[in-house]
């Protein structure tokens, strides 16, 4: 029988391998010498239990139970029913997927075993599932992935309310019962350490790097490429807290007050506003300057990127975005791109130099610095490979990860010996 460094149980409600985040955390851990299960949903089309590159997957039905966008017609009856609606079908969604998971990591310990449940936030439900398997002596892990208390009061602009303040009880529980405690960043480590006491050397901060094996220069798109018009690139999700309608707005300007009509704009991804942002692009008379593609492959992911000549995070000012690292920043700077942001704190913290820096929320301004770029290669192309240092030197996986395995060294002291962690920070 084959000797693990240790059995490791992982929890996402999010698909995987398509999480980038825990498909990272999980393949390094595996090829340092863990054996690594992990539950997660199961997507269109994909088998409800499958080995990925070594790691066993055991996959859930995902169920959603209302659409989480809001509706075109904002009246006073709709946002509480939206509200209502968001309160319930997460509620539901969340208990579900965290019963799911008990059942199956039951399960687990029985045909594989486990020293170790690794939990991704959201939900922060799943740690009633650690509190079970704790009792039989498994230790528990808390990756912190989103605080969502400032998630809530961000994407549906709440004030601190009733279900904010049970948000907060359920993080704090979550912190409370976790042997160590993992984050994205420096702000999500004080906050973490401040909201739940915690010991701060239980604390780790794992930084969303991008596997520079994976996120590197394809051959430029064709038809892009030749239409003689300036690229601009965004990748991620699209939810109402995502600022993709900032964005839109912000391209208005450029296109019909600016008079840039010498501009095309691809959005990569998908979310919950898609939608109503396509309908936005026609009433805001842009629909002849942006590609909505959805979601698509990493191999097209890229080709389209490295296309773009500015990349774009037009993540506004709010409570969770203010304090949040969003892995998009790093991917644009791994690709050498320069980028045009809002200035938030983590947003600067990680980009330095590779990014123009604009007022928070001013979308007139965030316009104004696109076409200073476009008409700047030279300051483009020192941006870019200012950002491209950076990530090699500081920001990538394979860096950010000597972190993941310094904390599991605390779990597992023998695994130190494997050469396995060493602190860092950036």
């Amino acid at each position: 029988m084959k000797e693990y460094a240790g059995k490791i149980l992982m929890m996402v409600e999010n698909f995987f391998p398509a999480d980038a985040r825990v498909r990272n955390e999980a393949f390094t851990l595996s090829e340092k010498g863990y054996k690594v299960t992990v539950i997660a949903l199961r997507g269109h089309a994909e088998k409800a239990h499958q080995i990925v590159n070594g790691i066993s997957v055991y996959r859930i039905p995902k169920i959603t139970l209302f659409k989480k966008v809001a509706s075109a017609r904002r009246t006073p009856f709709r946002k509480i029913l939206r509200k209502v609606q968001a309160v319930v079908g997460y509620t539901f969604e969340y208990c579900y997927f965290t019963f799911a998971c008990l059942f199956v990591s039951l399960y687990v310990a029985v045909r594989e075993g486990f020293d170790v449940l690794h939990v991704h936030n959201p939900p922060d439900t799943l740690f009633l599932v650690g509190a079970i398997h704790k009792v039989f002596g498994k230790q528990f892990i808390f990756d912190h992935h989103d605080l969502c208390p400032e998630l809530y009061l961000s994407r549906y602009k709440a004030k601190d309310d009733i279900m904010s303040h049970a948000l907060r009880l359920l993080e704090k529980l979550s912190l409370k019962m976790a042997d160590i405690a993992i984050v994205t960043n420096e702000s999500y480590r004080a906050i973490d350490i401040r909201r739940a006491s915690l010991n701060p050397d239980k604390v780790f901060v794992v930084r969303n790097g991008p596997d520079l094996e994976r996120v590197r220069l394809r051959a430029p798109d064709r038809a892009l490429a030749g239409a003689g018009r300036t690229i601009l690139g965004y990748i991620g999700r699209m939810n109402p807290q995502d600022g993709v309608d900032y964005l839109l707005r912000a391209l208005r300007y450029l296109v019909h007050e600016i008079g840039r009509t010498d501009v095309y704009c691809v959005l990569i991804g998908d979310g919950d506003s898609v939608d109503q942002l396509k309908s936005q692009a026609a009433s805001l008379a842009i629909g002849d300057h942006v590609l909505f593609t959805g979601l698509v492959s990493d191999e097209d992911a890229m080709r389209y990127l490295s296309t773009a000549d500015i990349c774009l995070d037009p993540d506004p000012s709010s409570p969770l975005n203010d304090v949040s690292t969003w892995i998009k920043i790093m991917e644009y700077m791994a690709l050498a791109k320069p980028i045009v942001s809002f200035d938030l704190k983590e947003t600067r913290t990680s980009a330095g130099d590779a990014a123009v820096y604009v007022t928070p929320n001013n979308e007139m301004e965030f316009a104004r610095a696109i076409a200073q770029l476009m008409d700047d290669p030279e300051r483009r192309r020192k941006m870019g490979e200012y950002g491209r240092m950076r990530v090699e030197r500081d920001l990538s996986w394979k860096v950010v990860s000597q972190n993941l395995l310094l904390a599991y060294n605390t779990l597992f002291p023998q695994s130190a010996d494997r050469g396995a962690g060493q602190a860092m920070s950036a």
